[in-house]
Protein backbone atom coordinates (compact mmCIF):
# COMPACT_ATOMS: atom_id res chain seq x y z
CA UNK A 1 0.00 0.00 0.00
CA UNK A 2 2.78 2.45 0.80
CA UNK A 3 4.48 1.63 -2.48
CA UNK A 4 1.23 2.21 -4.39
CA UNK A 5 0.68 5.53 -2.62
CA UNK A 6 4.27 6.58 -3.33
CA UNK A 7 3.84 5.69 -7.00
CA UNK A 8 0.68 7.78 -7.31
CA UNK A 9 2.34 10.69 -5.57
CA UNK A 10 5.31 10.53 -7.93
CA UNK A 11 3.01 10.48 -10.96
CA UNK A 12 1.15 13.55 -9.68
CA UNK A 13 4.44 15.35 -8.98
CA UNK A 14 5.82 14.48 -12.41
CA UNK A 15 2.65 15.84 -14.05
CA UNK A 16 2.79 19.09 -12.05
CA UNK A 17 6.50 19.56 -12.73
CA UNK A 18 5.95 18.95 -16.46
CA UNK A 19 3.27 21.67 -16.58
CA UNK A 20 5.54 24.04 -14.67
CA UNK A 21 8.43 23.29 -17.02
CA UNK A 22 6.29 23.97 -20.11
CA UNK A 23 5.16 27.30 -18.65
CA UNK A 24 8.76 28.28 -17.91
CA UNK A 25 9.88 27.32 -21.41
CA UNK A 26 7.06 29.38 -22.94
CA UNK A 27 7.87 32.40 -20.78
CA UNK A 28 11.60 32.22 -21.52
CA UNK A 29 10.83 31.96 -25.25
CA UNK A 30 8.74 35.12 -25.03
CA UNK A 31 11.51 36.97 -23.22
CA UNK A 32 14.16 35.93 -25.74
CA UNK A 33 12.23 36.21 -29.02
CA UNK A 34 9.23 38.49 -28.43
CA UNK A 35 10.75 41.11 -26.15
CA UNK A 36 10.14 43.93 -28.65
CA UNK A 37 6.35 43.46 -28.63
CA UNK A 38 5.98 42.01 -25.12
CA UNK A 39 3.62 43.97 -22.89
CA UNK A 40 3.59 44.24 -19.12
CA UNK A 41 0.12 42.66 -18.73
CA UNK A 42 1.36 39.62 -20.66
CA UNK A 43 4.36 39.34 -18.32
CA UNK A 44 2.07 39.56 -15.30
CA UNK A 45 -0.13 36.81 -16.75
CA UNK A 46 2.90 34.54 -17.16
CA UNK A 47 3.99 35.22 -13.58
CA UNK A 48 0.48 34.50 -12.31
CA UNK A 49 0.43 31.17 -14.18
CA UNK A 50 3.80 30.15 -12.74
CA UNK A 51 2.74 31.18 -9.24
CA UNK A 52 -0.46 29.14 -9.46
CA UNK A 53 1.40 26.05 -10.65
CA UNK A 54 3.95 26.36 -7.83
CA UNK A 55 1.14 26.65 -5.27
CA UNK A 56 -0.50 23.52 -6.70
CA UNK A 57 2.81 21.67 -6.48
CA UNK A 58 3.23 22.70 -2.85
CA UNK A 59 -0.31 21.55 -2.06
CA UNK A 60 0.48 18.13 -3.49
CA UNK A 61 3.64 17.90 -1.40
CA UNK A 62 1.81 19.00 1.78
CA UNK A 63 -1.18 16.75 1.28
CA UNK A 64 -1.93 14.38 4.12
CA UNK A 65 -1.87 11.34 1.83
CA UNK A 66 1.52 12.26 0.40
CA UNK A 67 4.28 10.22 2.05
CA UNK A 68 7.31 12.00 3.43
CA UNK A 69 9.67 12.02 0.52
CA UNK A 70 12.56 13.12 2.70
CA UNK A 71 12.47 9.69 4.30
CA UNK A 72 12.97 8.02 0.95
CA UNK A 73 16.59 7.31 0.03
CA UNK A 74 17.62 7.05 -3.62
CA UNK A 75 20.65 4.87 -4.25
CA UNK A 76 22.19 4.75 -7.73
CA UNK A 77 22.60 1.18 -8.85
CA UNK A 78 24.87 1.80 -11.83
CA UNK A 79 27.42 4.57 -12.38
CA UNK A 80 29.12 4.78 -15.74
CA UNK A 81 31.21 7.44 -17.49
CA UNK A 82 29.81 6.32 -20.85
CA UNK A 83 27.00 8.03 -22.68
CA UNK A 84 23.54 6.68 -21.77
CA UNK A 85 20.84 7.16 -24.41
CA UNK A 86 18.01 6.30 -22.03
CA UNK A 87 19.05 9.00 -19.59
CA UNK A 88 19.44 11.44 -22.49
CA UNK A 89 15.85 10.71 -23.53
CA UNK A 90 14.40 11.06 -20.03
CA UNK A 91 16.27 14.27 -19.29
CA UNK A 92 15.69 15.74 -22.79
CA UNK A 93 19.39 15.86 -23.50
CA UNK A 94 20.42 17.67 -20.32
CA UNK A 95 22.25 14.73 -18.68
CA UNK A 96 24.31 12.69 -21.13
CA UNK A 97 26.01 10.44 -18.56
CA UNK A 98 25.20 9.23 -15.07
CA UNK A 99 28.58 9.28 -13.38
CA UNK A 100 29.97 10.06 -9.95
CA UNK A 101 30.27 13.75 -10.95
CA UNK A 102 26.58 14.39 -11.58
CA UNK A 103 25.03 12.04 -9.00
CA UNK A 104 25.64 14.34 -5.97
CA UNK A 105 23.90 17.20 -7.76
CA UNK A 106 20.93 15.34 -9.24
CA UNK A 107 20.15 12.97 -6.36
CA UNK A 108 20.55 15.29 -3.42
CA UNK A 109 17.54 15.75 -1.19
CA UNK A 110 18.87 18.76 0.70
CA UNK A 111 20.14 22.13 -0.52
CA UNK A 112 23.75 23.26 -0.30
CA UNK A 113 25.05 23.69 3.26
CA UNK A 114 25.42 27.45 2.75
CA UNK A 115 21.86 27.78 1.46
CA UNK A 116 20.56 25.63 4.28
CA UNK A 117 22.35 27.77 6.86
CA UNK A 118 20.94 30.99 5.37
CA UNK A 119 17.45 29.48 5.40
CA UNK A 120 17.76 28.57 9.06
CA UNK A 121 18.95 32.08 9.87
CA UNK A 122 15.97 33.62 8.07
CA UNK A 123 13.56 31.33 9.90
CA UNK A 124 15.13 32.28 13.24
CA UNK A 125 14.94 36.01 12.49
CA UNK A 126 11.31 35.70 11.39
CA UNK A 127 10.40 33.89 14.62
CA UNK A 128 11.85 36.69 16.73
CA UNK A 129 9.58 39.36 15.22
CA UNK A 130 6.25 39.88 16.96
CA UNK A 131 3.04 40.24 14.90
CA UNK A 132 2.71 43.94 15.77
CA UNK A 133 6.25 44.70 14.66
CA UNK A 134 5.75 42.68 11.49
CA UNK A 135 2.56 44.59 10.72
CA UNK A 136 4.36 47.91 11.21
CA UNK A 137 7.16 46.81 8.92
CA UNK A 138 4.62 45.76 6.28
CA UNK A 139 2.87 49.14 6.49
CA UNK A 140 6.20 50.96 6.26
CA UNK A 141 7.19 48.92 3.22
CA UNK A 142 3.83 49.57 1.55
CA UNK A 143 4.21 53.31 2.21
CA UNK A 144 7.68 53.34 0.69
CA UNK A 145 6.43 51.47 -2.36
CA UNK A 146 3.51 53.90 -2.74
CA UNK A 147 5.83 56.93 -2.53
CA UNK A 148 8.18 55.36 -5.05
CA UNK A 149 5.34 54.64 -7.47
CA UNK A 150 4.06 58.21 -7.07
CA UNK A 151 7.50 59.65 -7.85
CA UNK A 152 7.84 57.41 -10.89
CA UNK A 153 4.40 58.45 -12.15
CA UNK A 154 5.23 62.14 -11.58
CA UNK A 155 8.50 61.85 -13.49
CA UNK A 156 6.73 60.11 -16.34
CA UNK A 157 4.11 62.86 -16.52
CA UNK A 158 6.79 65.57 -16.43
CA UNK A 159 8.82 63.87 -19.13
CA UNK A 160 5.73 63.52 -21.32
CA UNK A 161 4.76 67.18 -20.82
CA UNK A 162 8.36 68.28 -21.46
CA UNK A 163 8.41 66.29 -24.67
CA UNK A 164 5.15 67.88 -25.77
CA UNK A 165 6.55 71.36 -25.02
CA UNK A 166 9.69 70.62 -26.99
CA UNK A 167 7.76 69.25 -29.94
CA UNK A 168 5.30 72.18 -29.96
CA UNK A 169 6.13 74.66 -32.74
CA UNK A 170 6.37 78.28 -31.61
CA UNK A 171 6.78 79.89 -35.03
CA UNK A 172 5.35 79.75 -38.53
CA UNK A 173 7.91 78.37 -41.03
CA UNK A 174 6.16 80.05 -43.97
CA UNK A 175 6.36 83.51 -42.36
CA UNK A 176 10.00 82.95 -41.43
CA UNK A 177 10.93 81.91 -44.97
CA UNK A 178 9.06 84.91 -46.43
CA UNK A 179 10.83 87.30 -44.06
CA UNK A 180 14.27 85.85 -44.88
CA UNK A 181 13.54 86.02 -48.62
CA UNK A 182 12.40 89.65 -48.32
CA UNK A 183 15.47 90.73 -46.33
CA UNK A 184 18.05 88.79 -48.35
CA UNK A 185 16.65 89.00 -51.89
CA UNK A 186 13.89 91.65 -51.72
CA UNK A 187 11.27 89.10 -52.65
CA UNK A 188 7.72 90.39 -52.33
CA UNK A 189 8.70 94.06 -51.82
CA UNK A 190 6.88 96.71 -53.97
CA UNK A 191 8.84 99.13 -56.24
CA UNK A 192 6.11 101.83 -56.18
CA UNK A 193 6.78 105.07 -54.27
CA UNK A 194 4.07 106.93 -52.38
CA UNK A 195 2.73 110.14 -54.01
CA UNK A 196 4.57 113.34 -53.13
CA UNK A 197 7.83 111.61 -52.33
CA UNK A 198 9.58 113.16 -55.35
CA UNK A 199 8.56 116.75 -54.40
CA UNK A 200 9.70 116.29 -50.84
CA UNK A 201 13.03 115.01 -52.04
CA UNK A 202 13.46 118.00 -54.35
CA UNK A 203 12.45 120.47 -51.64
CA UNK A 204 14.84 118.87 -49.20
CA UNK A 205 17.60 119.07 -51.78
CA UNK A 206 16.78 122.78 -52.40
CA UNK A 207 16.74 123.45 -48.66
CA UNK A 208 20.08 121.75 -48.32
CA UNK A 209 21.49 123.92 -51.14
CA UNK A 210 20.20 127.08 -49.42
CA UNK A 211 21.78 126.05 -46.16
CA UNK A 212 25.08 125.48 -47.90
CA UNK A 213 24.80 128.87 -49.61
CA UNK A 214 23.97 130.55 -46.32
CA UNK A 215 26.92 128.87 -44.68
CA UNK A 216 29.23 130.09 -47.44
CA UNK A 217 27.87 133.65 -47.00
CA UNK A 218 28.44 133.44 -43.28
CA UNK A 219 32.05 132.45 -43.86
CA UNK A 220 32.61 135.67 -45.83
CA UNK A 221 31.44 137.94 -42.94
CA UNK A 222 34.20 140.31 -41.79
CA UNK A 223 35.09 140.28 -38.12
CA UNK A 224 34.99 144.09 -37.65
CA UNK A 225 31.72 144.22 -35.68
CA UNK A 226 28.21 142.97 -35.15
CA UNK A 227 26.39 145.17 -37.73
CA UNK A 228 28.50 143.74 -40.51
CA UNK A 229 27.71 140.17 -39.39
CA UNK A 230 23.94 140.53 -39.32
CA UNK A 231 23.54 141.36 -43.03
CA UNK A 232 25.15 138.17 -44.41
CA UNK A 233 23.23 136.07 -41.87
CA UNK A 234 19.95 137.63 -42.93
CA UNK A 235 20.91 137.10 -46.55
CA UNK A 236 21.52 133.44 -45.81
CA UNK A 237 18.14 133.17 -44.10
CA UNK A 238 16.41 134.81 -47.07
CA UNK A 239 18.09 132.42 -49.49
CA UNK A 240 16.97 129.45 -47.43
CA UNK A 241 13.42 130.76 -47.36
CA UNK A 242 13.49 131.25 -51.13
CA UNK A 243 14.55 127.62 -51.59
CA UNK A 244 11.82 126.22 -49.27
CA UNK A 245 8.87 128.55 -48.46
CA UNK A 246 7.14 128.13 -45.17
CA UNK A 247 8.59 127.36 -41.79
CA UNK A 248 12.24 128.09 -41.24
CA UNK A 249 14.33 124.88 -41.23
CA UNK A 250 15.73 123.81 -37.91
CA UNK A 251 19.28 123.74 -39.32
CA UNK A 252 19.15 127.49 -40.10
CA UNK A 253 17.90 128.25 -36.61
CA UNK A 254 20.83 126.42 -35.17
CA UNK A 255 23.23 128.32 -37.40
CA UNK A 256 21.76 131.68 -36.33
CA UNK A 257 21.96 130.75 -32.69
CA UNK A 258 25.53 129.66 -33.00
CA UNK A 259 26.40 132.86 -34.90
CA UNK A 260 24.85 135.02 -32.18
CA UNK A 261 27.14 133.35 -29.69
CA UNK A 262 30.27 134.26 -31.68
CA UNK A 263 33.22 135.02 -29.34
CA UNK A 264 34.13 138.21 -31.23
CA UNK A 265 30.66 139.71 -30.80
CA UNK A 266 30.40 142.57 -28.30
Amino acid sequence: REEKQLELTLEALISQVADLKNSLVSFIYKLENEYDRLTWPSVLDSFALLSGQLNTLNKVLKHEKTPLLRNQVIIPLVLSPDRDEEIMRQTEGRVPVFSHEVVPDHLRTKPDPEVEEQEKQLITDAARISPDVAQKQIQSLNKMCSNLLEKISKEERESESGGLRQNKQTFNPADTNALVAAVAFGKGLSNRRPPGSGGSVQSSQAGAGAIIAGASGMQQVPMSGAPAQQQPMLAGVQMAQAGQPGKMPSGIKTNIKSASMHPYQR
